[in-house]
């Protein structure tokens, strides 16, 4: 048999992938004639046919299943090699573009991403913050290099990328100086009725500190629900209500803002991940973030 064609190879693993000849055609920028025509030759080099119909659905046949098991690895891999490439810079630096997810805290993030700035090849760092699900939907496309988040990546999303635990950290709880001097005796039973400023549901965080409070019988009133945890420490700051962050960042908080330290305890924990669309980090910068946080920030 001769050399497979590889671009007719491109092409049938684009069907596979999306499903269709016209969903491949709409990603391809071109016509749906043009691929099934490309198809068919690629059947006849192969001497098998790799989709049969049914309905109006195409499946794959074992020989399809076979060539596409190879094909997906294949250029999977030249597409991680071509976004390391895309993201060295005409002038031969790196280019490094994070997302956020928003109830990640951002004092942590700047200490997460720090070591990026000092490397001795200079990096290009582009962070965009937005909802999770938004941004795994860029990872999915190489928009993105990485994703920092606090939870892992649900199994149920049709999205191939991994997780890298980068560490985790127990929390402290802060307040303006007045609500900590009145809250801060008899921590955490004092936080009975007290105003707490708390994650949105769907947070890791959040879970966690309603089976803590559950579990040890205290019932605070909620006043706020805050995503984003910058703002919920100016709503602290305010004297709106107590919230809540990471011990590994509690100099920086009260550095930053004017707030006490109301209590801490190891019970509840925060837990960060970098999500990339790598199994094995090659990106530099990537593997300077993941080290810095498992050698230094979470030690």
């Amino acid at each position: 048999m001769a050399h497979i064609n590889l671009k007719h190879l491109r092409y049938f693993w684009a069907v596979a992938a999306h499903g269709s000849i016209a969903k491949a055609a709409h990603v391809l920028h071109l016509t749906p004639q043009t691929i099934s025509g490309q198809l068919r030759e690629l059947e006849d080099q192969i001497g098998a046919k790799l989709f049969a119909k049914t309905g109006r659905n195409l499946v794959l046949t074992d020989t399809g299943r076979l060539v596409f098991g190879y094909a997906d690895d294949m250029f999977r891999i030249s597409d991680e090699l071509q976004d390391v490439l895309a993201g060295r810079t005409t002038g031969g630096g790196l280019t490094l573009n994070v997302g956020i997810a928003m109830v990640v805290p951002k004092l942590l993030t700047y200490r997460l991403l720090a070591p990026v700035l000092a490397m001795s090849e200079p990096v290009r760092l582009v962070c965009i913050e937005r909802p999770l699900v938004d941004l795994l939907a860029d990872l999915s496309v190489h928009k993105l290099d990485l994703v920092l988040t606090d939870s892992p990546l649900n199994p149920a999303l049709n999205i191939r990328a991994y997780n890298h635990a980068l560490g985790e950290s127990p929390v402290t709880f802060y307040a303006a100086k007045g609500l900590a001097e009145r809250w801060r005796e008899g921590f955490p039973r004092s936080l009975e009725a007290a105003p707490m400023l708390m994650p949105a549901d769907s947070s890791s965080l959040r879970r966690a500190l309603d089976f803590w409070f559950e579990r040890i019988g205290v019932r605070p009133r909620t006043l706020a629900e805050i995503d984003d945890r910058a703002l919920m420490k100016t709503f602290g700051e305010a004297g709106v209500g107590i919230f809540t962050a990471p011990q590994t960042v509690e100099e920086d908080v009260l550095a930053k803002y004017a707030v006490e330290v109301v209590g801490r305890t190891d019970e509840v924990t925060e837990r960060f991940y970098a999500i990339s669309a790598e199994r094995r980090i090659k990106h530099p910068a990537v593997s300077v973030i993941t080290e810095a946080a498992r050698n230094g920030l979470f030690r």
